[in-house]
């Protein structure tokens, strides 16, 4: 007999019974995968319950202050409760800062100085750094304008950080070494904890006074313990990204010693001012809230991705990482090897959207990237990639990029609706 939510979708939605029958068997398959996924959710969410008593998180933190922002309760309080989660003796938690590429920034030209060297631990950074650093449109305030060296190793063929090419390629202006946690545009799976914590031991090894940087977007409550837990010094993330969990309007965080949070905070406003200055404008509730929800939403998010591999992988597409293996991100790789069929799969996302589902997304010339995108997210938040989101850029060999999910119920819905819309576009076989 068939559930009441199978003919809903079937007889309601459109959605047909072989798709069906194919996300029921990755279900199954996925089954003992989700089991240990919901330990590591239940310590974050006693994690993230625990920073917030601690810190007696009240009302009185959600009000509203004006002018320069000072002694705003709500403001300073969320940044402990973040260096309280995040192992760390300071932290920015703004929205103020625009994005995740905008928190970054700020980490890189805060720390950095003319005459230091950057060097990228894991190959190619994600596209919107590389205008940043100067790999391309040096000009613009770029590291590279500012006379700040760059260097990058790529990963081993096995998807390691290469220590014996690190350690030659560190020299002594080396001032930072930065990996990022997640795939990006990459095909390769997420740098673990366990990863990041072996290349600080190492990096730090070869010179204690080198930082060491993680871009954090995606990894958050993917683990136990997060980068700056392991011997990272510094992180940065987008708020709209894991951490918001969904709630968070906008806004950035960036997490780590305290030196190097101090100097971040002078390029963030300006010096001697730092983070004593800057409005929440009625944030607070939403940053808390999203918080706290976190890690569940990470929770439902991750599955999608893995329900996404299961299914995509017993069609015979490449996908990345496997269902089974170790997660570090939210974020999951189909190689589906046309441009149509890409712009397929993320129409399928749209028309899952509780947002826009009459929207169809097309491929466009996207700021800060080399190659046209084409992004699908009907979010009730602007760009938010904790929600339901699929993305590509427009180039060989095709990759898809799949993430996010308020609930585990949506991101299998996205899944759904990703392989109908390639159904009926005969682009799949059944």
């Amino acid at each position: 007999m068939k559930s009441n939510t199978y003919e809903l979708l079937t007889q309601k939605m459109g959605i047909d019974p072989k798709v069906m029958e194919i996300i029921d068997q990755a279900e199954k398959a996925a089954e003992p995968v989700f089991a240990d996924l919901d330990d590591i959710t239940a310590f974050n969410q006693y994690k993230v319950l625990n920073a917030f008593q601690k810190n007696s998180i009240s009302d009185m933190h959600f009000t509203w202050t004006t002018g320069y922002g000072y002694d705003d309760p709500g403001r300073e309080a969320i940044e402990k409760v973040y260096s309280d989660i995040f192992g760390t003796e300071a932290s920015l938690v703004r929205p103020i800062i625009v994005n995740g590429t905008h928190a970054l920034t700020l980490t890189l030209t805060g720390i950095l100085r003319p005459g230091d060297e950057l060097i990228y631990c894991t190959g190619n950074p994600y596209d919107t750094l590389e205008d940043v650093i100067g790999l391309r449109n040096e000009g613009r305030g770029s590291l590279k304008e500012f006379g700040i060296s760059y260097d990058q190793v790529e990963l081993t063929p096995d998807g390691n950080i290469d220590f014996e090419a690190l350690g030659k390629a560190i020299k002594p202006n080396t001032r930072i070494c930065a990996i990022q946690r997640s795939t990006g545009y990459g095909w390769r799976k997420a740098i673990t904890i366990n990863q990041i914590e072996e290349w600080a031991a190492f990096v730090h090894s070869v010179n204690k006074d080198i930082v060491c940087m993680v871009d954090n977007c995606y990894g958050e409550f993917l683990d136990t313990k997060e980068p700056t837990e392991v011997g990272a010094d510094i992180i940065a993330g987008s708020l709209i990204k894991n951490p918001g969990g969904g709630l968070a309007l906008t806004g950035g965080y960036i997490t780590g010693r305290e030196d190097l949070v101090e100097k971040i905070s002078y390029r963030m406003t300006s010096p001697g001012i730092g983070g004593e200055c800057g409005l929440t404008f009625g944030q607070s509730r939403t940053m808390f809230q999203g918080l706290f929800m976190a890690p569940k939403v990470v929770n439902g998010a991750v599955k999608g991705a893995i329900l996404c591999a299961e299914a995509f992988r017993s069609l015979g597409y490449e996908v990345c990482p496997q269902p089974e293996d170790k997660r570090s991100d939210i974020i999951e790789c189909v190689k589906l090897g046309s441009e149509e069929a890409i712009v397929a799969f993320c129409k399928g996302i749209q028309a899952a959207a509780p947002v826009d589902s009459n929207v169809t997304p097309e491929p466009w010339d996207m700021p800060g990237y080399e190659d046209k995108v084409i992004m699908a997210a009907g979010a009730f938040v602007q760009g938010s990639s904790i929600e339901l989101s699929s993305d590509a850029p427009i180039r060989e060999p095709y990759i898809v990029y799949f993430q996010g999910g308020l609930t585990y119920e949506h991101s299998k819905f996205g899944v759904i609706k990703a392989l109908q819309s390639l159904y009926d576009n005969n682009l799949i076989k059944m």
